[in-house]
């Protein structure tokens, strides 16, 4: 599936990138800018991000299931991811909040 039309990256590429990375050190916070940069790409729109942080979490998830590591440093993990996600989609609906009222 394409996840990013300005780039052309598909959801297969951004998990094969995120599992390269978690390979490196499986408990490095990884963020769409990250991503990109891994792949030598930059966000352009950054529309995409918010799904970018998705298949974030879900890929990370299958890593750390399928590798058995411990319960709680995943749960604590996969937390801050959750957070993190949260946060990103607050700052958006306010910055379009802002745009609305102005324009």
């Amino acid at each position: 599936m394409l996840v990013c039309s300005c780039n052309y990256i598909t959801d297969k590429e951004i998990r094969d990138v995120i599992t390269e990375m978690l390979d490196q050190d499986c408990w490095q916070l990884i963020v769409p800018a990250k991503v990109y940069h891994a792949m030598e790409k930059r966000g352009r729109c950054c529309g995409c991000f918010p799904n970018v942080v998705d298949i974030i979490v879900t890929t990370t998830e299958a890593y750390h299931a399928a590798r058995a590591s411990e319960e709680d440093k995943v749960v604590d993990f996969i937390d801050r991811l959750k957070k993190f996600q949260q946060e990103q989609k607050q700052e958006l609906i306010e910055r379009r909040n802002r745009l609305a009222r102005t324009a």
